[in-house]
Parts: C-alpha cells; structure tokens; sequence
C-alpha cells in the first residue's frame, strides 16, 4: 500500500480565457477574471479568500504599482505570501514548483498560480495613438525585467545578439548541420512538426489561432508569412501580441481531502527540475544540444520514477523549431512521436502570451489529465536563449514526491566544458562556421546574417556581415562548416567572409 505525503501538492482547479474582438480586460483584471473561473473550477467558487499564497507571472503589458497586492484586494484574499517571477519562458512552471516547495515545506496548504498579458490590445491602442486606460501604474518606469549587463556581453551588444528569433534559428542551424539532414530536409522536417501543432490548435477553443495549416504554408515565403530570421518564416514562431490569461489553483492533498473536492478532479505534481545552460551562446560546448535540456528531463522523470515511455501527454515549449527538436532529442524521441507534442496548439499557434505560455500548459495537461488512472504528462519552459530549462511531470494520481537538488543537476550540467568568447579582435583571424543565420527586415529583404565561428576547438567568436555571398550562403544553409576569415571593424565589432 502506498503512503501518500499528506503534503503532495496538486492543482484542484484551472481557469482561462482568450478575448478576441478587441474587448481584452487589462491584465489585473484578466487574473481576476480566470483566478475566479479556477476557483469555480474546484467547486469552491470563494476558496480564493483563503489563498495563503499567491505567485504572479511577471506582465509585460503593464507595469503595477503592487500587481500581487492589487489582485489580492481584487479577489478579496491576503496571503501572506507572494512572488512575482522574472521574465521567462519557463516562469509559469517554476512558480508551480515554488508552491510546490512551499507546501512540502509545510509552508502552504492553499496557492494560486496566475498570470496573462493583453498585448495584442497594447499594440492596438499604441498604433492607434490612444493611451493605455489601465489602473495603479506605477509611480516610476519600469526598471528592465532583466539584468542585462549578466545576459549580454560587449560582444553580443556589438552584433545584436540580442532577440531570440537571431539566437534560436542560430542554433537551428547547427541542429540542422549535426543531424546530417540537408538544408531543405531540414526545413520539410520543421513544417511537418509545426504543421501537427497547427492542427491542435485548430481544436483549442482558447487558441489565438484556431487554423491548421499545412507543411507548406508554415515554411513558403508570402506576403502574409515574410521571413523573420533564417530558416523561420512568421509562421514558424511565437506570436507574443495575445490577450489570453491561465490560472492554476494548487493544493496539498490533506487540504483537498478537507476541502472535500473529488479525487477524479485533482491532478499531481509528481517531479520537476530545473538547469541552465551557458548564459552566452557562444560560450556552450555545443551548439547543436542542450546538456541542461537532457539532464533536468533525466532528473524530472526520475522523481517521478517514470521514463519518458510511461507518458502519454507531452508539452514541448515550441517558441521556435529548434526548442521542439533539441527537446525530443534531448528525450530521445522522434519529432512525428505518435503522442504528439502539445496539447496547446504551441506558441506560434496557441499564442505565446510572454512569459506565461507554460501556464496555459499545465492547465490543458490539467484536463487531460484529470480521472485518468495512471496517466502521466510531462512539460517543460524554455528562457532566454535556450538557456534556462524546466521540466516537470504531472499524474492523476499521488506518489511519492521530493524536491530536486537543483544544485546538484546543476553541478552535473557545469561538468560539461564550455568555449571562451572572443570579445575583441586584433586581427584578422582564420574559423569555421559553427551556426549562422540571416536576419531580415520588416519589409521581407536579408539585412545582415550573424555568425558564430569556432577559431579553435574552444574558442568561439561573433561576427555580422553584409557580403552578399555569404549572406546567400547562410540563407540556404549552406554556411556551416564552411572556412571563413574574421575581422575587426572597430567598437568591438567583426566582420566576417568566406575563406576561398
């Protein structure tokens, strides 16, 4: 017989909501607004009184005086804890864990996960010249939702490696070079992959885009699917301008049982994990997987005491193609993985509200979840450039559960020796492509392509051009490997040409 933790969390209750039709709520009270339908959800629509905890995901439609505060008073509750996450794709899931880890700690008994963004209405009122009518702003602007003197180096700085759609289809082209797969094979592959998400979509009542569209409309060039950075079309990434919010109301399993709410309706946290990568891209000792993608599932799944053949539901954060497949190979899966691989629709289908996509996940794994015996889901967040990892598994029944030792997956991760980062030439040097890609602009044409180049078997270095041949090169994925010479420009920058 089993002995269930009186103190194994579980969510009880979830709540979203989509507004299309420019009706958004502003986000204070769209967290309102699903934090209530979770609670109905649970059975127990004026449980959130007695919230003793609440975790916000950081908003980036809007900046609040107290945003914990003002939702507390808004819901009528006053915990006595509360956290607002940092800006990143895997914050809605960790907040889930940090409840997790309260409640374990017999520190809680009662929290809410919430967050949502309406940034589709702040684009609309700002391209309308309309002000934000919106409630408690704070007194002073707001300060960056990250320290960027830690994420961005002087070098990165100097060739605006700085937005993830440059970073991630980057690593794309590495991914690319190392599975053998030709530029064109590569590209069928990420359509067919991103296709089947589409399809979910198309079937998610809360999905920003409810269309499934075929391989070749996710990767064909139009005027409506314009090319964002090589190989990604507009199709093929995230669409953060949603108006969509999530809520996830978590308990212990003695709470639930005092509660009385019915065990076909509760869903369990059974294990988690969480690990970086190399803050700088080019300092990673591959470019073409993730060592803290592949050990934070490992350890994931062997909380739960399951390997990845026992789930039936997967999740995988998909702000860009290469996540999805540095993910499956990190589990060692297939990309066509007859599970599928959301249960959203994905972020570029889905919608990818900021830094609260993976709490729209647990709330769809949440229902596929629920009275299912012995039936198990596994998701996990992605921030920055595919750096900060998260994983966690969920089941429709209690086990055993213990936090991670998060130093100790960490200190495993770090074993792995990174490159140094040239932050400055002197002179010309010799490289070989690592990972490239073309970088457009809004009207459709190439602007420049990034390249990171291996100098030595660990030494990396950045570079930016415009020589058309190169260029060419790098949008037909044909650049890595190829021999190129580097060279200072001046204020840190390098230029870089192919080595005939």
């Amino acid at each position: 017989m089993t002995i269930i933790d009186p103190r194994s969390p579980c969510i009880v209750g979830i709540g979203r909501a989509t507004w299309r039709d420019d009706h958004a709520l502003e986000p204070l009270s769209m967290w309102a607004e699903v934090a209530a339908r979770a609670a109905t959800d649970a059975g127990l629509p004026s449980i959130l009184s007695s919230i003793d905890s609440l975790h916000l995901v950081h908003c980036m439609s809007w900046t609040y005086d107290d945003a914990a505060q003002r939702l507390g008073e808004l819901v009528g509750a006053a915990p006595g804890f509360a956290e607002t996450s940092v800006l990143a794709g895997t914050a809605g899931q960790r907040l889930v864990n940090s409840a997790a880890e309260r409640m374990l700690a017999g520190s809680s008994e009662l929290a809410l996960v919430v967050g949502g963004e309406a940034l589709n209405t702040r684009r609309r009122l700002a391209a309308a010249g309309l002000p934000l009518p919106w409630s408690h702003p704070a007194e002073h602007a707001p300060s960056a939702p990250i320290n960027l003197d830690e994420w961005v180096s002087p070098t990165e700085w100097a060739h605006d490696v700085l937005q993830p759609s440059v970073t991630f289809a980057a690593l794309d082209s590495a991914l690319q070079a190392a599975s053998g797969r030709s530029p064109k094979e590569h590209v069928a592959l990420e359509g067919r992959l991103l296709s089947r998400l589409s399809a979910v979509a198309a079937r998610n009542e809360h999905a920003w885009f409810p269309v499934c569209r075929p391989p070749e409309e996710v990767t064909t060039v139009t005027d409506t699917n314009r090319m964002i950075s090589s190989p990604y079309a507009k199709y093929m990434v995230a669409i953060m301008d949603v108006d969509m919010a999530a809520a996830l109301l978590m308990t212990t399993h003695r709470k639930a049982d005092e509660l009385g709410i019915p065990a076909d309706q509760r869903v369990y946290l059974r294990g988690w994990s969480f690990g970086r990568d190399a803050t700088h891209l080019a300092g990673r000792a591959s470019l073409s997987r993730s060592r803290a993608m592949e050990l934070a599932s490992r350890d994931a799944l062997q909380q739960a005491d399951l390997g990845i053949d026992d789930v039936a539901h997967l999740d995988l954060y998909s702000c860009f193609a290469s996540s999805v497949l540095f993910a499956t190979n990190a589990l060692g899966i297939d990309s066509d993985d007859a599970r599928g691989l959301t249960v959203t629709g994905g972020l570029p289908y889905h919608g990818g509200p900021a830094s609260n996509y993976t709490t729209h996940a647990i709330a769809e794994m949440v229902t596929r979840l629920r009275g299912n015996s012995q039936t198990y889901g596994l998701v996990n967040g992605v921030g920055m450039h595919m750096t900060k990892h998260v994983w966690a598994v969920y089941g429709s029944e209690p086990g055993p559960v213990a936090p991670p030792d998060y130093d100790e997956v960490q200190r495993q991760i770090d074993l792995e020796p990174g490159s140094e980062v040239l932050q400055e030439l002197t002179a010309p040097l010799h490289a070989t492509i690592a990972a490239a890609t073309t970088t457009f602009g809004r009207d459709g044409s190439p602007s420049s392509a990034l390249v990171i180049a291996d100098v030595t078997d660990d030494v990396r270095a950045y570079a930016r051009t415009t020589d058309p041949e190169l260029v060419a090169s790098v949008l037909e994925g044909a650049a890595v490997g190829q021999a190129v010479t580097l060279r200072p420009v001046g204020n840190g920058a390098h230029d870089v040409t192919l080595r005939t």
